[in-house]
C-alpha cells in the first residue's frame, strides 16, 4: 500500500486474532487483559524504517483490535503495549519495546542482540525493577501480514495407521547442509528437503513419516551468541506461527508447503516438533520481545505472592500459562493453523507434562489434552508428547490421556543397557519388546503408545552409543557439565574412533541389534536421522548449539560401503516390519490367548528352547533370550516368529522350542548380507551381540496339531507368559525413576 495513511484505525473486529487480510484491509487483533493501551506500528518493505503508528481503539472482552482499510498482504508491523511496568504484581509493560505480535505468520529482518531488548537497564542495580527507554526496534525482527491462499486440492495426506508408522527423526537445516547437489542458497531448508534425493532415501528405508525438530521462528540465545554458538536445535520459540525464516530459502511460505506436498505424494507424514512449554524471553532477567511485554502476568505462570519471579518447570526460565483461556488458545489456534495451512499430520509436544499441569501438578484431564482431544482437527492428527518436565512429579511416562502417544526413554536405557551385556536386565528387555504394557496397558490404549527408539536428538547418536563410554561436549564451553551422564553405552575397546577390526566388527554387531530390537518391538519406531548409516557426533551428547558439522548429516558416510550396507540393513528390517503382522501388533500380549491348540501368542524361552521359569527370570547372568510370537500372517495363514537375542559376548547355540517346524530365518543382524535360508537341524548359532529371527509357517490346523502333539509341550503356561514385572527385579525402583539411572530430562532444557 501507499505510504498515505488514515488518521486513525476503524474499529474493526476482535475476531480472528492476530493480523487478518480480507481482501480490502487488513484487522489487528491483540489479546491482553492488563494492558492500557496497543500501538499498531507500520515500517517499509524490510522492517527498518517505521512509517506510521496507530492506536487499537477498540477493547472488546480483553482483545484489541483495529481495521486498516487499505493495508494488503506483505504489510510489515509490530506492537507496543503501554500499561504498568510493576513487576512486584507481575505486569512488564514497556512501550519503547517493539513486541512481535504472538499471531504473527511470518517474520522478516534479522535478531540483533542489544541490551535495548530488555525491558530493564541491565547494567542497573535495580536489575529488572528498572526501566529501559531505549527503542529496541532496530534490533528486533517485524511481522509480515499474510495470504495464506495454496491449493490443496489434490494433496491427500497418507493417513498412516499407527500400527504401520516408523518415525524417521531429522533437522531441517542440517540434513542438507553438507549436500553437494543442492544449491548453496538451497542447503538447510525446505527446498532441499522437497528435493528427489532426500524423498528417495526416506522411501528406500521404508519409513512413513519424517519428525522434524522445531519449526518455528526462534531466538538464539544471547550467551550462545557471544560465545560464538547458535542455538541449533530451536528450542528457544518467538513466534509460535511463524516458521523460521532461515529454512525458507525463497523467503515464501509456499516453500515449506511444497515440501509438504512432495512428502505427502510419496507416503510419507510430516510431524512437527512443537515447544509450546516456554518462550525465548527466559527469566525475569530475559529480553521482552512479545509475551512478557504485552502481558506477562496472562502469558506466564508465575510464583504467587511474588509475581516478580517466574515458575520454572522448563528449565528456561518460564513456564507459558496454559491454565488461562485465551494462552491455550493461542496454542490451540496454532496447532490447528499448521494442521490446515501447511496440512500437517502430526506434532511431537516438547516436555508435554508442562503442557498438562494445572494448578495442582500434571494431570491427564488437563484443559490442554481436553482440548485437543475433543478438537475435530486435530483429533486427526498424530499427537506425541515427550512424558517429563523438571518440575514436581514431573516423570509421566505412561500417564498421558489416549490418543497420545509418548517418548519411551525407558525403552532406549532398557534395551541399551541389554545390548551392553548389564546384568539382571532380560525381563526389562522383554517388557519393552513388548510394547512396554506395564506403563500403557490402561484406558484402552495401544502399544503405538510408546515410542521406541534407542537414539534420538538429544544424547548420543547410534554410532556414538557403540563408540563412547562418556560425553565430550567440551566444544560447548560449558566444561563438558552439560548433557546425560548416564549414556548407557560402550566404546568395546577404546574411546572413540578406531582401526582396530575386532572393535569395529562389535562396534557393528551392537549397532545391527540395536536397531533390530527398536524395529521388532512392539510400539511406534522412531530413528534418528543418520544412524541408518553410522552418523557420529564425536561424543556430543548435547549438540544443541552446534551449527556446523558435529550436528549436520554427513552424506559421505552414507555412501561410503560401511553406510550403504548398515542402511540396506536398516531397510531390511524395516521391511521384515512391514510384512509381518506379528511384529506391529495392535494390541498388547499377555500369552493367555490360543492361536491354535497349544500355540500361544507369545511365548518366551531360553537359548535351549526351555521355557523360562520365574527363577529363570531372576537370573542376572541371563543374557540370551527367545520370543516366540504366533497369530495371523499376511496371507491369513498363521505365522510362527522366532526372535532369538543373543546379549551375551560369545557366541551360543540356540535350538528353537518344540515343536519342531520347518523355519526360516529370516534376518541375522551379524550376517546382515545373508539371504533367506531354511534352518537345517535343530540348532542355530548366533553370534555375540546378535539378532537372528526366524519364521515358520504350519500349513493348517490339523497339520499342526499333529507336529505338536507329537512335540514336547513347553511346561506350565504361567511360566511361559510374559516375565514378572521388571520393576521388581534388580534395583529397587525410586519415586523418580529418571533419578536411578540419571535418565534426566533433555539437557538443553537446563540452558
Amino acid at each position: 500500500m501507499a505510504n498515505s495513511f488514515p488518521d486513525k484505525l476503524l474499529p474493526g473486529a476482535a475476531y480472528p486474532l492476530g493480523a487478518n487480510w480480507d481482501g480490502l484491509g487488513v484487522n489487528f487483533a491483540v489479546f491482553s487483559a492488563n494492558a492500557q493501551k496497543i500501538e499498531v506500528c507500520l515500517f517499509d518493505t524490510t522492517g527498518r524504517k517505521e512509517l506510521a503508528r496507530f492506536e487499537l481503539p477498540e477493547c472488546t472482552d480483553e482483545i484489541w483490535h483495529g481495521y486498516l482499510p487499505g493495508a494488503h498482504p506483505g504489510t510489515v508491523y509490530g506492537l507496543r503495549a503501554h500499561g504498568p511496568y510493576q513487576p512486584h504484581h507481575g505486569h512488564r509493560f514497556n512501550p519503547h519495546k517493539l513486541l512481535l505480535d504472538p499471531y504473527a505468520k511470518k517474520l522478516v529482518g534479522q535478531w540483533r542482540w542489544s541490551d535495548a531488548l530488555f525491558g530493564y537497564r541491565v547494567h542497573s542495580n535495580r536489575l529488572d525493577l528498572s526501566m529501559d527507554r531505549r527503542d529496541s526496534a532496530p534490533a528486533t525482527p517485524k511481522c509480515v501480514v499474510t495470504d495464506d491462499a495454496f491449493d490443496w486440492s489434490r494433496d491427500t495426506r497418507p493417513n498412516v495407521p499407527w500400527g504401520e508408522t516408523v518415525i524417521y527423526e531429522t533437522h531441517v537445516r542440517g540434513t542438507s547442509m553438507l549436500r553437494n547437489d543442492i544449491r548453496q542458497h538451497e542447503r538447510g531448508s525446505f527446498a532441499a528437503l522437497s528435493s528427489p534425493w532426500f524423498i528417495e532415501h526416506l522411501q528406500k528405508l521404508g519409513v512413513t513419516a519424517v519428525e522434524f525438530l522445531p519449526v518455528h521462528a526462534f531466538l538464539n540465545d544471547r550467551f550462545l551468541v557471544e560465545r560464538g554458538l547458535r542455538n541449533y536445535w530451536g528450542y528457544n520459540t518467538a513466534a509460535f506461527f511463524a516458521p523460521e525464516p532461515s529454512y525458507l530459502s525463497t523467503n515464501r511460505l509456499n516453500e515449506m508447503r511444497i515440501a509438504v506436498r512432495r512428502l505427502h505424494a510419496a507416503g510419507i507424514e510430516v510431524i512437527l516438533d512443537v515447544v509450546y512449554n516456554h518462550t525465548c524471553e527466559g527469566n525475569e532477567l530475559g529480553p521482552t520481545v512479545s509475551w512478557r511485554g504485552l502481558d506477562n502476568a496472562s502469558y506466564y505462570r508465575l510464583i504467587p505472592g511474588d509475581e516478580r519471579s517466574y515458575i520454572n518447570e522448563t528449565g528456561c526460565g518460564n513456564t507459558v500459562n496454559l491454565s488461562h483461556p485465551r494462552v491455550l488458545q493461542m496454542v490451540m489456534d496454532s496447532l490447528r493453523y499448521w494442521a490446515t495451512a501447511f496440512n500437517i499430520d502430526g506434532f511431537r509436544f516438547d516436555l508435554g507434562v508442562t503442557l498438562g499441569r494445572e494448578g495442582h501438578g500434571f494431570d491427564p484431564g488437563s484443559g490442554f489434552f481436553d482440548a485437543i482431544r475433543q478438537d475435530p482437527i486435530l483429533n486427526t492428527r498424530k499427537m506425541i508428547s515427550e512424558p517429563w518436565d523438571i518440575g514436581p512429579d514431573g516423570y509421566q511416562v505412561g500417564n498421558h490421556p489416549p490418543g497420545f502417544a509418548e517418548w519411551n526413554d525407558k525403552f532406549r536405557d532398557g534395551v541399551r543397557r541389554f545390548w551392553r551385556g548389564d546384568a539382571g536386565v532380560r525381563p526389562d528387555l522383554a517388557a519393552r519388546l513388548t510394547g512396554s504394557a506395564e506403563l500403557f496397558h490402561r484406558r484402552m490404549r495401544k502399544p503405538w503408545a510408546s515410542v521406541n527408539f534407542v537414539a534420538s536428538h538429544d544424547g548420543f547418536t547410534l554410532a556414538d552409543v557403540t563408540s563412547y563410554e562418556q560425553k565430550h561436549n567440551e566444544v560447548n564451553q560449558e566444561g563438558n557439565n552439560d548433557g546425560h551422564n548416564e549414556n548407557c553405552s560402550a566404546n568395546w575397546g577404546v574411546e572413540g574412533p578406531t582401526d582396530d577390526p575386532v572393535i569395529l566388527e562389535t562396534r557393528g554387531r551392537v549397532a545391527r541389534a540395536l536397531i533390530a530390537t527398536n524395529l521388532l518391538s512392539l510400539g511406534t519406531p522412531m530413528l534418528l536421522g543418520g544412524d541408518e548409516f553410522g552418523r557420529t557426533q564425536h561424543g556430543n551428547n548435547n549438540a544443541y548449539c552446534q551449527d556446523n558439522e558435529i550436528s549436520w548429516t554427513d552424506w559421505a558416510q552414507a555412501e561410503s560401503p560401511e553406510g550403504r550396507a548398515m542402511t540396506d540393513f536398516v531397510a531390511r528390517v524395516i521391511a521384515l516390519r512391514k510384512n509381518y503382522p506379528l511384529l506391529r501388533e495392535m494390541r498388547f500380549l499377555h500369552g493367555d490367548r490360543e492361536v491354535l491348540p497349544g500355540l500361544y501368542d507369545i511365548s518366551w524361552f531360553d537359548e535351549r528352547g526351555a521355557a523360562l521359569t520365574i527363577d529363570a527370570w531372576q537370573d542376572p547372568e541371563g543374557r540370551a533370550l527367545t520370543l516366540r510370537r504366533a497369530g495371523a500372517g499376511l496371507n491369513g495363514e498363521v505365522d510362527v516368529i522366532l526372535i532369538m537375542m543373543n546379549g551375551s559376548a560369545q557366541a551360543l547355540t540356540f535350538s528353537p522350542p518344540a515343536p519342531h517346524l520347518e523355519w526360516n530365518v529370516l534376518m541375522d543382524s551379524a550376517a546382515p548380507d545373508a539371504l533367506q535360508y531354511p534352518l537345517i537341524g535343530a540348532e542355530l548359532d548366533v553370534q555375540a551381540h546378535s539378532v537372528v529371527v526366524l519364521l515358520a509357517q504350519p500349513t493348517g490346523d490339523a497339520d499342526w496339531q499333529a507336529v505338536w502333539m507329537a512335540g514336547a509341550h513347553e511346561g506350565p503356561r504361567l511360566l511361559t507368559a510374559l516375565p514378572p514385572d521388571p520393576g521388581t527385579i534388580g534395583p529397587r525402583r525410586t519415586a523418580e525413576p529418571w533419578k536411578a539411572h540419571e535418565a534426566t530430562p533433555p539437557a538443553k532444557e537446563e540452558n
